[in-house]
């Protein structure tokens, strides 16, 4: 299966999605019929062999003990989609000559008919079956298969391409199914296993480590991902990641690959994240996810630095959008949060999955530092508001070139850059005009175009305003508050002197 073009990455690398289906019985329990969640003796959907298997469970099981456990639980998914050629026609039908005979090419010659193969992991004895975003989406027809050869059309219950996860259903009853397991308690170097639907080679079962946790690839909009090493390859998207107690604590999504098959680095949602999905999903049918109503950025050394920090901790908070829950709340620009709900939160990803996450109306303590000072806010979460709304909502001199910051030139905010570069009538500060590419100013962030508001939380009225706030002395970096080129949003800079 060739590698979807969106998934390739700088430098020729490529995540080539996977569908790894691990489906493990881990701590495999099946009930006659309900949801599945409740946990009784295993019956004829097990053999005798995964029954004794079973009562290992809170032992020390081997690797073939978490195989024959998963294994059962495992699908492979065949999708039949309609995918758009592109505007892409026989060369021949390009050529006037031919098109005067042949005419036009018809409708159904812009399309064509794709199987995509994939992976799946059954969750409830009544045939809930976690996946993959990608390997359903847009699909006419979806085909389940388990390790018996029984085969089951299936219907999507929702999906969440944000977090690149879908749930699926089967008229099916008694069936094997997987015990989710904590994620958040997996450490580095922990061993795992991957069972999966390799280039639909059929089941796969494959050992690995936890090689990182927290990643972001820039693959889906919400990501915390697993990395690991064991093997992962084109098909196995939606398979499962499971520990040695045979509990499902990954769905796997993506590898990082020149070549497009497995190097060692594979990727994969972590359970509890997907878990949260699929309660949505079944209940809602999409995902409901909660929100702050800020804008964002990680908090680098500089940054810590002016703030007094001994290292770079928390997010930083760069602008609050009027309304919000964050404005409500008092959250104010320049604070950073440090934790939220006592869970210590060190990037923008990690943040935002935890509040996008959270129960829409849910009161959060927010731990923040502002002025050098640690306090709580509470926040009251409201719904994420469509994303058009959103950007309308984050909306609110002369020629002479001015020097101050090294390597980078400014100019007063004329009606004419306000045109040339959509800048709001009510914004107010300097415009910048060129920054040396090898500048402390560039590597921190700083373009042509950005506009720069404050000065050390000062605001900045004009060139008078930003000679006079960069006299002031100190060893500290220059903090600036600047509202990006084309209206990207708020940010605060911290320029080394």
């Amino acid at each position: 299966m060739q590698t979807p073009s969106y998934l390739r990455a700088p430098r020729r690398w490529s995540f080539a999605l996977l569908l790894l289906a691990i489906g493990f019985v881990i701590g495999v329990a099946v009930t006659s019929g309900g949801s599945g969640r409740d946990e009784t003796p295993l019956q004829a959907a097990l053999t005798p062999a995964l029954a004794q298997a079973q009562s290992l469970i809170e032992q020390n099981l081997s690797t073939a003990d978490v195989a024959e456990l998963a294994m059962p639980a495992v699908v492979n998914i065949s999708a039949d989609k309609i995918v758009e050629n592109q505007g892409w026609v026989h060369p021949f039908l390009d050529d006037p000559f031919f098109r005067r005979f042949f005419g036009p090419p018809r409708d159904d010659e812009q399309q064509r008919a794709e199987r995509s193969l994939g992976s799946g992991v059954v969750i409830s004895a009544d045939g809930y079956i976690l996946t993959n975003n990608h390997v359903v989406e847009k699909a006419k027809s979806i085909l389940v298969s388990f390790q018996n050869n029984e085969e089951f059309e299936a219907e999507v219950v929702g999906t969440d391409p944000q977090t690149d996860v879908a749930l699926i259903k089967i008229d099916a009853k008694d069936l094997p199914y997987v015990r989710f397991g904590d994620s958040d308690a997996l450490r580095i170097g922990e061993q795992v296993m991957a069972v999966g639907n390799p280039f639909g080679l059929g089941q796969t079962v494959t050992l690995g480590i936890v090689s990182a946790l927290g990643r972001s690839i820039g693959l889906i909009d919400y990501e915390d991902l697993i990395q690991t090493d064991a093997t992962i390859n084109p098909g196995n998207s939606g398979g499962a990641l499971v520990n040695m107690k045979g509990e499902l604590v990954g769905m796997n999504t993506a590898i990082l690959s020149r070549s497009g098959g497995s190097q060692g680095i594979g990727f994969a949602i972590p359970s509890n994240m997907a878990q949260m999905v699929e309660e949505s999903l079944r209940e809602h049918g999409k995902v409901e996810r909660a929100w702050l109503g800020v804008q964002i950025q990680d908090v680098d050394q500089s940054m810590a630095h002016y703030h007094g920090l001994e290292k770079p901790r928390g997010v930083l908070v760069a602008d609050v959008n009027a309304g919000t829950p964050a404005e409500k709340a008092g959250l104010k620009e320049g604070d950073i949060i440090l934790a939220v709900d006592g869970s210590e939160v060190n990037s923008r990803n990690a943040l935002r999955n935890k509040i996008s996450l959270s129960p829409v109306g849910h009161k959060t303590k927010l731990r923040i530092l502002r002025d050098g000072k640690e306090k709580d806010v509470t926040v009251e979460l409201g719904v994420l508001p469509d994303s058009e709304a959103l950007a309308q909502g984050n909306r609110r001199g002369g020629e002479e070139n001015i020097s101050g910051i090294e390597g980078v030139s400014v100019r007063e905010l004329t009606n004419e850059y306000r045109r040339m570069a959509d800048i709001p009538d009510d914004v107010e500060g300097v415009f910048v005009f060129e920054v040396e590419p090898t500048s402390a100013a560039a590597r921190e962030g700083l373009e042509r175009g950005d506009v720069i508001l404050e000065i050390d939380k000062t605001e900045v009225h004009g060139l008078d305003d930003y000679r006079r706030l960069l006299e002031r002395d100190g060893d500290k970096p220059i903090l600036l508050r600047v509202m990006k080129v084309g209206g990207r949003g708020k940010l605060f800079m911290a320029i080394p002197r």
